[in-house]
């Protein structure tokens, strides 16, 4: 706590330390009083637009990173994504755009198959340094597959002169325990060929606390507390090559492995009393220790041609996962230490994902035609065994918990769009279509589900420029969300012994139809996206009152509709002094049947966020970031506001080769996220998660070689948009 305050205070102290003075007003004989006070407040206060770091492109937030000092201390890109305006990164580092979209991550242009561990771990392995540029876009087109509601391109910065060059980057985070991550990033380029190699690795313990309380059936108070310790050590590499045999031809080649090994501690506790707290009825502790590890291999290849308005692209992408996870279940009565019950779990799941797609464009006059083509296949096979102690002490197969299940999928997809630019107005018109084909087989309860379904999903975007300060786009597309593997998995997965969710295999696709217009005015950008999903896939609980068992299981709803309005405004208080504010407003109307009821509520919330950035003398920089987050919900559950404060500070060394940071994220832990069932009469209960984000943090990188990075984005030709 002492750390906590030393900081803030230090944040405070700066922020004055920064402010110009005005000139001392000299004594009168009838200005003693004023002589007392000097005046120290800013000079001249002049509100005025901060440098040109973000743009619009085709309707989409484009937000420059390296050189941005809004992220001069930040740690990773996945820190900047966190200030980006319209990212939302929460606890779990899960990354969110337009208020609930999980976005697809993109990497120059071109969409990265990992699983969400390793690009967490990817994402956290890049320095902000390393990124040219991050382009949000909360409305893809029909060019881009159709589960992509969202993408996150990033732009990386390029070696463009001959020889080498790297970065290292290391943070240390300290809270109760500590976590380390370390990152290593170099580059050759001979002229025509650019050799890339990226490796990381963390290790750590890292926390996460579950509180509940629920009133049962009978009257009774049962409150459930749960206490993991994840102690985990990752690694992750990457090496590719990128040869551009001559002005005509590109071919790249990547090669990424990620490995991770956890081992997890959990214990908790449930502890029943009668209504008034009096008289206890139930006390009982559980041990879930847990024996985790994934190893993913990936390999990516592309091929380009390009040739005055014609361009052919080639590219594949093999990905494969293996998870293994060992638990047991432990369960005593803590009074007299007696066990009541005792399994054990075994899991194997393995994933392999290809993916093949071909690209043509074409330019006639000032129109642009493009048609595309990709096959995807993903095979999932998922077994697990459970074995349950018997009354005498022998650990028997458990059928009823057991289960294999093979989920495949087979996608195919064409497109065609269509672009062209009129004065200052320009259209892009696209058609895409796809057929599915799933078959998914729980084979231990001989329940299989085929399904066969083909989609037309069609976009459109008019942007018009009006001058270099105004510019204006709208846009319509519809798209299709199929459910992951997790939700179709109809295993349990528990938190507590009366507590666990389980995956439905008979879930439906959603679909989405939604209209955005985005405004900009100089820096100033505003958006507004209206639109309705049908088939929502979500999750609900089923409580049992006899036995006191609370399921979480998957459903579609009929559907919801939603608004969501989102404006930010770069501001430059002073020459030492960068603002950027953030607002979001969100709408939800959920049509929910539930337990032959049906629930309809809307839903109104709105986030706040605003990062301000003071540049000091001798290369000091001081970041105050703050988040808040007003109660939201759905037609279910109401969660409660909360927010959260971080500061930081970096230095830059040896003429900007040498970086250091340190501050401390969420600096009051208040961070934690709060649940409470709407509908008492059909279950009275709140819970709590809570991580352990609270932490100080200090990160060292340092830059090293004898070549340049190209250092800003350079506007890309309508060749490069088309190739995206």
């Amino acid at each position: 706590m002492l750390i906590k305050l030393w900081l803030f205070l230090l944040v405070i102290f700066l922020s004055c330390f920064g402010k110009a003075q005005e000139p001392v007003k000299t004594k009168t004989p009838d200005s003693t009083a004023a002589s007392r006070a000097v005046t120290t407040n800013i000079s001249e206060v002049i509100i005025k637009s901060a440098s040109r770091n973000i743009k619009l492109s085709e309707g989409n937030l484009v937000m420059s990173v390296s050189g941005n000092k809004d992220f001069k201390t930040s740690v990773s890109l996945l820190d900047v994504l966190k200030k980006t305006p319209g990212v939302t990164v929460d606890q779990e580092d899960g990354i969110f755009i337009g208020g609930r979209i999980s976005p697809a991550i993109f990497i120059d242009g071109k969409p990265v198959i990992m699983s969400n561990q390793e690009l967490q771990a990817y994402l956290r392995s890049l320095p902000p340094e390393m990124v040219t540029s991050v382009e949000v876009n909360t409305n893809p087109s029909s060019k881009y597959d159709a589960e992509f509601n969202g993408i996150i391109d990033i732009r990386l910065k390029k070696n463009v002169n001959p020889g080498w060059k790297g970065n290292y980057n290391g943070t240390l985070y300290v809270n109760k325990f500590n976590y380390r991550e370390n990152s290593f990033n170099v580059s050759y380029h001979t002229g025509k060929v650019t050799y890339n190699l990226l490796s990381g690795y963390s290790d750590g313990i890292s926390t996460y606390r579950y509180n509940a309380l629920q009133r049962l059936a009978n009257t009774n108070i049962m409150r459930t507390q749960t206490y993991q310790k994840d102690n985990a050590g990752i690694y992750n590499v990457q090496a590719g090559a990128d040869f551009r045999l001559n002005d005509h031809h590109r071919i790249g080649v990547s090669l990424r492995g990620n490995f991770r090994k956890n081992d997890r501690d959990r214990s908790g506790s449930l502890y029943a009393t009668d209504k008034k707290e009096t008289l206890l009825i139930l006390n009982t502790e559980n041990k879930n220790p847990m024996d985790y590890s994934q190893d993913n291999f990936g390999i990516t290849t592309d091929y380009s041609f390009q040739n005055k308005g014609f361009k052919i692209s080639f590219s594949g992408n093999y990905l494969s996962v293996k998870n293994k996870q060992k638990d047991d279940f432990i369960n005593r009565e803590i009074s007299s230490s007696a066990l009541l019950s005792y399994w054990k779990s075994d899991l194997l799941n393995k994933i392999d994902i290809y993916t093949g797609q071909t690209d043509i464009s074409q330019k006639i006059g000032n129109a642009d035609f493009e048609a595309g083509i990709k096959y995807s296949h993903s095979d999932t096979h998922n077994n697990i065994r459970y074995d349950t102690l018997s009354a005498d002490h022998q650990f028997l197969f458990d059928s009823s918990r057991s289960n294999v299940f093979a989920y495949k999928e087979k996608i195919w997809a064409g497109y065609l769009a269509y672009r062209q630019k009129f004065g200052k107005l320009q259209m892009n018109a696209g058609l895409r279509v796809e057929n599915t084909y799933s078959l998914s087989n729980a084979v231990t309860v001989d329940s299989v589900v085929s399904r066969n379904y083909t989609e037309w999903l069609p976009s459109f975007n008019a942007a018009y420029t009006f001058n270099t300060a105004n510019e204006f786009s709208v846009s319509y597309s519809r798209r299709i969300t199929r459910p992951v593997f997790s939700q179709l998995n109809p295993f349990r997965f528990y938190f507590s012994p009366l507590n666990y969710w389980i995956g439905n295999p008979y879930l439906l696709p959603s679909l989405t139809s939604q209209i955005k217009a985005t405004y900009r005015y100089k820096n100033w950008i505003t958006s507004f996206t209206i639109g309705k999903e049908t088939d929502v896939m979500t999750r609900y609980p089923l409580y049992n009152s006899k036995t006191n068992v609370l399921e979480y299981l998957g459903t579609n709803l009929p559907y919801r509709k939603f608004a969501v309005l989102e404006t930010s405004f770069p501001l430059k208080i002073a020459k030492w002094w960068n603002m950027t504010g953030q607002f979001a407003g969100y709408y939800n109307n959920e049509f929910r049947p539930y337990l032959d009821e049906v629930f309809k509520m809307s839903v109104y919330n709105y986030e706040i966020r605003l990062n301000q950035i003071f540049t000091l003398p001798k290369r000091y920089t001081i970041n105050l970031f703050a988040a808040y987050e007003s109660k939201t919900g759905n037609s279910l559950y109401v969660i409660k506001p909360r927010y959260t404060i971080d500061v930081s500070i970096q230095k830059s060394w040896f003429d900007n080769k040498l970086n250091t940071k340190m501050g401390y994220n969420n600096i009051f832990d208040s961070y934690d996220q709060r649940l409470e069932f709407r509908y008492k009469q059909i279950m009275d209960n709140r819970f709590t998660h809570w991580w352990d984000s609270s932490r100080f943090f200090f990160t060292l990188s340092y830059n090293f070689g004898s070549s340049d990075y190209q250092v800003k984005e350079t506007q890309r030709s309508e060749e490069e948009n088309r190739a995206r």
